[in-house]
């Protein structure tokens, strides 16, 4: 379900960044509220065992996010999104700022499953709260897949896998891809890849 997420709003850059990352690991709070329907707190990020979200926590100290607060959006079983907060200090939630979060969630809930969303075929511009941010990543998710001759889901891994190993977000290396600046080839090995820059 997290592979389908689009991201339609940041309120800043650290909270852009967490994001990104949490898509390009495919694993934090964000996905497991997405895949749960339940709210999902780590109030410290530093402070998360590593059995939770082990390739996130390794990244935790380095970030300028510490506490992340996820609050699903959906009506019953049906699950549109969620909500998550950031802040850059540790320490949990207090109880008006977690009741303000839930009266947001619904309200964003309601505005998604109601008629916000543009016409079908409309143009979108980039700001738009529409704009499918994760577009890119989809075409170069299906580009690895005719390449390297692979399932989706296995292209979207080596889309991933390189992206962390690069130490770049995952929409730049997908940028890359689509572009025709970056491929990723078969390595002799087998599933182990090789990189090739284009100028």
């Amino acid at each position: 379900e997290g592979d389908r997420a689009e991201l339609l709003w940041c309120s800043d850059p650290t909270t852009r960044r967490f994001e990104d990352l949490q898509f390009t690991l495919g694993e934090g709070p964000g996905p497991d509220a997405l895949r749960t329907g339940a709210m999902v707190w780590a109030p410290d990020l530093v402070q998360v065992p590593l059995t939770r979200w082990p390739a996130l926590a390794m990244e935790a100290p380095a970030l300028d996010a510490r506490a992340v607060f996820c609050f699903p959006m959906g009506i019953g079983a049906i699950n549109v999104g969620v909500l998550t907060a950031v802040r850059r200090t540790p320490g949990p939630m207090n109880a008006q700022q977690a009741d303000d979060s839930t009266v947001l969630a619904a309200a964003l809930t309601a505005r998604c499953m109601g008629s916000g969303a543009p016409p079908p075929g409309a143009p979108l511009p980039a700001d738009s709260p529409h704009f499918l941010q994760h577009a890119v990543v989809h075409q170069a998710t299906g580009m690895l897949s005719v390449q390297l001759a692979l399932p989706l889901p296995q292209a979207l891994l080596r889309l991933r896998a390189h992206a962390y190993g690069s130490g770049r977000s995952i929409t730049d290396i997908s940028r890359d891809v689509v572009d025709r600046r970056l491929r990723l080839d078969r390595g002799d090995n087998g599933p182990t890849a090789t990189v090739t820059e284009r100028d």
